[in-house]
């Protein structure tokens, strides 16, 4: 495929270190890419800002994926316009972004993304720079709108297989980095001192890991050097970008891949610090839980079906929960109140790290609550369950717990076979239920008496007080 893309093209076996300051020209008989296989309107960009007198280029991840016959998600386009410019030749254009300002281009439901030519940052104390372009005393980049040429853009750039530029005029590539050698090579790169551009973004730490597994591409030895030794600057960053960043890593179809490769360099326990002390407790259960729920997620997308953020984080944070339920039962605390307030707990201290929003954390609770409530199938119970609208991110959760290992007396299948009954067969099974529960000593079934209310007969594994 790769011959194919590249037809007769011929790199060096030995590449620099860093970018150049004029790119290598891949002409279209050295690829296979034409202006056909991008966006009409990303393309219609790149002309209507070279008619007005400006470079354009389409740029980055769109060129990348192509050249590995890959569908981009995005196009965006790079150009020595500034957003207010590419604002003033569109009406259908807004400026977006503080730390890092742009250009949005609407076309219906599709936005191509504008950027204007990025210089690499001052290092010095320039107070006329210093409302553009900042670093807090770690040397991590606070605000990014200092603008410079396409050879500046290009540099500053995080890693190499992104500074390709593609001109949609004479169907050339411009390589700044020798970015098509490393796509030949199946490598990750960043351009650049990788220690300082990791310093200037730990967020690089998880770009580099996001494109290794979407691509199944390795990182180069000295990009992978500095990423164990630095993997708690990550604490540095924005608990709210933590959040969009998770979401790019593990719902893009490679979940599973992408969570081994954040444990493999130690980058899991900053994002998730308690499911990490619980992956190394008990690695065989907690492992084995997460990755099972990442790869149903991975098939789910592959399907083109819709997938929760909340079940997702309800299975990340999972394996920290019982432990923590645990101790406030030994306590004394029923296991539904329990369950509630170590959620509670858990929840909040992760979003500390990530800045999950409440349309998740409500379902994540409802979902774990759900755990505790299962159990209880006596009486009319199990319907009104049925009747919960979370019931099926419960039930498919409880499925999710025995396949790591769980042990749950046959649960699952119980609530497989009563959704699948009819009415006379769900009331057998409530009644052998109830007697399977008074063989057991469990307690006989509850009786109502007359005139009174229920009379508990204290907790039970099927109906505990204060359910």
């Amino acid at each position: 495929m790769l011959k194919k893309l590249f037809k007769s093209f011929r790199l060096p076996l030995k590449r620099k270190a860093h970018p150049r300051s004029t790119p290598e020209v891949l002409s279209n008989r050295q690829h296979a890419l034409q202006r056909a296989k991008f966006s009409r309107n990303a393309v219609n960009v790149v002309e209507r800002l070279q008619h007005a007198g400006y470079q354009a280029y389409l740029v980055g991840g769109c060129v990348r994926d192509l050249l590995l016959g890959l569908q981009p998600k995005d196009f965006d386009v790079a150009t020595s316009a500034t957003p207010e410019q590419v604002r003033a030749e569109f009406r259908n254009a807004r400026v977006i972004g503080r730390r890092f300002k742009l250009a949005h281009v609407h076309f219906g439901r599709e936005i191509i993304e504008v950027a204007t030519f990025r210089a690499n940052h001052p290092q010095g104390d320039d107070e006329e720079d210093s409302h553009l372009s900042s670093r807090n005393e770690s040397g991590r980049i606070l605000r990014d709108n200092v603008y410079g040429s396409l050879e500046d853009d290009a540099q500053r750039r995080d890693f190499t297989i992104n500074a390709l530029y593609f001109d949609v005029t004479g169907e050339r590539i411009l390589d700044y980095a020798h970015g098509v050698h490393d796509i030949r090579n199946r490598l990750i790169r960043l351009i650049g001192d990788p220690e300082q551009r990791y310093l200037e973004d730990p967020v690089r730490m998880l770009r580099a890991v996001r494109f290794a597994a979407k691509l199944d591409f390795d990182i180069e030895k000295h990009s992978a050097a500095p990423i164990r030794q630095l993997a708690s600057k990550l604490r540095d960053i924005p608990s709210a970008r933590l959040f969009d960043e998770v979401l790019k890593l593990f719902l893009a179809g490679y979940a599973e891949h992408t969570f081994d490769l954040l444990v493999e360099y130690d980058l899991f326990a900053p994002l998730f610090p308690a499911s990490a002390a619980a992956l190394k407790r008990n690695p065989d259960y907690t492992g084995t839980l997460i990755r099972q729920a990442l790869a149903n997620t991975d098939e789910r997308i592959a399907q083109g079906k819709p997938v929760t953020p909340a079940f997702l984080f309800a299975a990340l944070l999972w394996p920290a929960l019982p432990a923590r339920v645990l101790h406030l039962q030994e306590r004394g605390m029923p296991p539904i109140p329990a369950m509630q307030e170590a959620a509670h707990d858990l929840i909040t201290e992760q979003c500390q790290r990530i800045a999950i929003p409440k349309r998740f954390t409500l379902p994540i609770r409802e979902i774990w609550d759900m755990q505790e409530r299962l159990p209880r199938r006596s009486g009319k119970r199990a319907d009104l369950l049925l009747e919960n609208p979370r019931f099926r991110a419960g039930y498919d959760f409880l499925l999710l717990r025995e396949d790591a290992g769980e042990e749950t007396g046959g649960l699952g299948d119980w609530w497989t076979d009563y959704q699948d009954a009819t009415d006379s067969e769900r009331r057998s099974m409530i009644r052998d239920l109830a007697n399977r529960q008074e063989e057991a000593g469990d307690g006989p079934a509850k009786k109502r008496r007359r005139g009174g209310r229920n009379k508990r007969r204290g907790p039970s594994t099927d109906a505990p007080a204060g359910d």
